[in-house]
């Protein structure tokens, strides 16, 4: 029997776990954990939370959202900055009960599912000296970084997550049950890489693995100045595809291997990924090195999975950020940012700058959803604070910086972003063709709009 619109079946014996997998209801004792999500200021209460064990329990849950009217969030590892697995009075579909991995290392092959999170994946594929590259966190689902494109430490060496992906599981707004690759469905199996979570729940994804015993990296803690930055940029810039950098210009907390003269002062701490032999590696950190002598230098040869600190699972917090691409980092640039951060009054304030090019700018812009293969670096510029009444100042304080910042390039990268408008998203996150492009697929796969819960492409006009 099918539900009345707008209502939703919670009475004992109405929902299932046999169906829908583990049904999580309000006032349950797992109910508050799970619909907690990374950011700390996002404060949503759904109808039901439930967790499928497998693709035909998916599509319990998609018809049971068709069916009810119910706002549907889809949630893989939660850390989406806009909180797009948490809905308020609707159904999170939750995939973290999904997280089985099967590495074929003969071919260099992974079928994964997509509640496992990005540390899973990385340390089952290393046993093996194998590795696919994600982002940079270890808590991450690797359903949402891959459907959003994945720039991350072997971006530059091996391109993005979606340049590794090879096919997927799809159950479309329909209930059905769909294998995409690049000869079945193709227009779908296009529009997922990078178009984000608008085309159906991608159930399950084959990756590409490729050889890596270990890598040369770690963090790198200097002092800043407009002149240290600018050259930190351009050795990144000018660095072998192996390494792939992500340089924050922070305002140093009170890390314990940070001179206490630095906290709260603007300092660069940097990610260095050199993806390939350690002595070759440590040459090209070198130059890093001879800039400015580090305050503090970890760096050094080790497993690709210690690229991914420990992370508390409990940590939410309060930030706003925006995420843009510019075209360099020069003297003005450099002087700036530092301007701009060292002027937030926020516990933590920055610019994330991460230098793109290599494999990555090497894939046709339309060959995947993603339209910014040719973007020089991404900087993200955020605020984290603790005072939520607070709000405003930040984020008045982050708009004023992004728009100082602005240059040629006006896109922006869709797993980065919070809420943002539908030209935002047409003109910044999917422009021109692209946009037009997804939005002929979106009505094809989801012409309702049931998958909404997510930086949207409405559905083309017939």
């Amino acid at each position: 029997m099918t539900a009345p619109l707008g209502r939703i079946p919670l009475s004992v014996g109405e929902l299932t776990d046999e169906q829908y997998g583990q049904v999580i209801r309000p006032g349950g004792a797992e109910y508050e954990a799970a619909r907690s999500v990374y950011a700390g200021d996002i404060d949503r209460r759904p109808a039901v939370i439930l967790r499928p064990e497998n693709a035909t329990q998916v599509a319990s849950v998609v018809a049971l959202a068709r069916e009810t009217g119910l706002e549907l969030a889809i949630r893989s590892g939660g850390h989406s900055p806009a909180g797009h697995g948490v809905c308020e009075g609707g159904i999170v579909l939750d995939l973290s009960g999904m997280r089985a991995l099967e590495i074929d290392v003969e071919a260099r092959t992974a079928w994964a599912e997509t509640g496992i999170t990005a540390g899973e994946y990385a340390e089952a594929a290393a046993e093996h000296g194998l590795a696919t590259g994600f982002g940079d966190g270890r808590l991450v689902g690797v359903g949402g970084i891959t459907l959003g494109g994945g720039i991350g430490y072997l971006t530059r060496k091996h391109g993005m997550t979606i340049d590794d992906l090879l096919a997927a599981e799809i159950v479309t707004a329909d209930g059905e049950r769909l294998v995409v690759d690049e000869h079945d469905h193709p227009d779908l199996f296009w529009a997922i890489r990078g178009g984000g979570g608008n085309f159906g729940v991608a159930t399950r994804f084959k990756f590409r693995l490729h050889e890596l015993d270990g890598v040369y990296g770690g963090m790198m803690v200097t002092p800043v100045t407009p002149e240290i930055l600018e050259a930190f940029v351009a050795e990144a810039v000018a660095a072998p595809e192996e390494l792939s950098t992500i340089i924050n210009v922070w305002t140093a907390p009170p890390f314990p291997f940070v001179p206490a003269e630095y906290h709260g002062k603007p300092i660069i701490l940097a990610m260095l990924c050199y993806a390939g032999p350690a002595e070759k590696g440590e040459k090209v950190i070198g130059r890093f090195r001879a800039i400015v002598p580090p305050l503090a230098d970890m760096v050094q040869a080790m497993p690709y999975t210690g690229m991914f600190p420990p992370v508390d699972p409990l940590e939410h917090p309060i930030s706003v950020s925006r995420n843009m691409f510019i075209d360099q980092v020069d003297r003005e640039t450099a002087e700036l940012i530092l301007e701009r951060v060292t002027a937030s009054s926020a516990m933590v304030a920055g610019a994330q700058l991460r230098v793109l090019g290599g494999a990555m700018a090497r894939v046709p812009n339309d060959a995947t959803a993603f339209a910014h293969r040719q973007s020089k670096i991404m900087a993200h510029l955020s605020a984290i604070y603790a005072d939520a009444a607070e709000a405003d100042v930040h984020a008045t304080w982050v708009d004023e910086f992004m728009t100082a910042m602005r240059q040629s390039d006006s896109g922006a990268y869709v797993n980065f972003i919070m809420d943002v408008t539908q030209e935002q998203i047409r003109n910044a996150v999917f422009p021109g063709a692209t946009g037009e492009r997804l939005a002929q697929v979106k009505a094809k796969y989801d012409p309702t709009n049931l998958f909404r819960s997510n930086h949207n492409i409405t559905p083309a006009m017939s």
